[in-house]
């Protein structure tokens, strides 16, 4: 059987996605393993996680998203961008539209301008409770791991965030895993290490859980990053944050969004 798939990218975060529109390509039970097959970087396509485009009863598109490890993401803002620029494309979705995720409905604004795709994606309003994130006790996050202080949000998937003085200095792929198995957070969290470069505006670097390794850029890591920041009152509602591959825009005012390109690399088949 040939499987047709596009590759997308936002800010070097890449996804695969699997067009399931008009039929299941991929039966449930096979999504995982198909994940960890061909999200490998040396035997299969290469990506940060696969996507599945699908109808909705509730929204415009359904989205499921699966990692490398073959766990199913709640929340992926820039998973939504790469869908989103796939179905506009497509023409299955125009410049407003609703996404069902894991983590519920996602609102999606989004266009070209000039011949970048843009789109604002409506985020989950960060969470700071313990119970939240999910962590263990009560009140607001923050626990001293090892030589860091650690904060956490919630953004649709648990972020903790660890304020530094120099990113070029920080060992990601040493210094995270502590924090990310933390036996604070129940469910695990992904880590953001996070520099303040101006007044509205940060670097950060992501070792996201589920890939297991520093990813190029984060949408939900940037949220909980911005919001974090914002959050102890260091900058304002509107947050510039630098990633690895490029910049994301956060909005704390009115709803929590998230603005930032998405990109098609090239489209394929599978033999599968």
């Amino acid at each position: 059987m040939e499987i047709l798939f596009t590759k997308l990218h936002e800010n070097g975060n890449d996804f695969i996605v699997i067009d399931e529109w008009e039929h299941v390509v991929i039966p449930d039970d096979m999504k995982a393993q198909f994940a960890a097959s061909y999200c490998d970087r040396r035997f299969g396509i290469g990506a940060e996680g696969v996507i599945f485009l699908k109808h909705s009863e509730k929204s415009d598109i359904h989205m499921r998203l699966f990692q490398p490890d073959q766990s199913e993401a709640g929340m992926y803002g820039n998973g939504i961008r790469c869908l989103a620029k796939y179905a506009f494309d497509a023409g299955y979705v125009k410049g407003t539209c609703t996404v069902d995720t894991l983590a519920g409905p996602v609102g999606v604004d989004m266009a070209y301008r000039d011949d970048t795709f843009v789109a604002t994606i409506s985020m989950p309003t960060p969470k700071f409770g313990r119970p939240e994130i999910p962590a263990k006790g009560d009140g607001e996050y923050r626990e001293h791991i090892g030589v860091f202080e650690v904060y956490a949000a919630n953004t649709g998937v648990p972020h903790a965030v660890v304020l530094v003085d120099d990113l070029e200095t920080v060992n990601v792929e040493a210094l995270a895993p502590p924090v990310r198995h933390h036996d604070s957070f129940t469910k695990g969290a992904n880590v953001n290490f996070v520099q303040k470069t101006g007044d509205d505006s940060i670097r950060i670097r992501t070792f996201e859980r589920g890939v297991e390794g520093e990813t190029l850029s984060c949408g939900t890591g940037a949220t909980a990053s911005a919001a974090v920041v914002h959050h102890l009152g260091m900058m304002g509602d509107i947050v510039k944050v630098e990633t690895g591959g490029g910049s994301l825009v956060i909005y704390l005012q009115g709803g929590t969004k998230m603005e930032g390109p998405a990109e098609t690399v090239f489209s394929g088949t599978i033999r599968f």
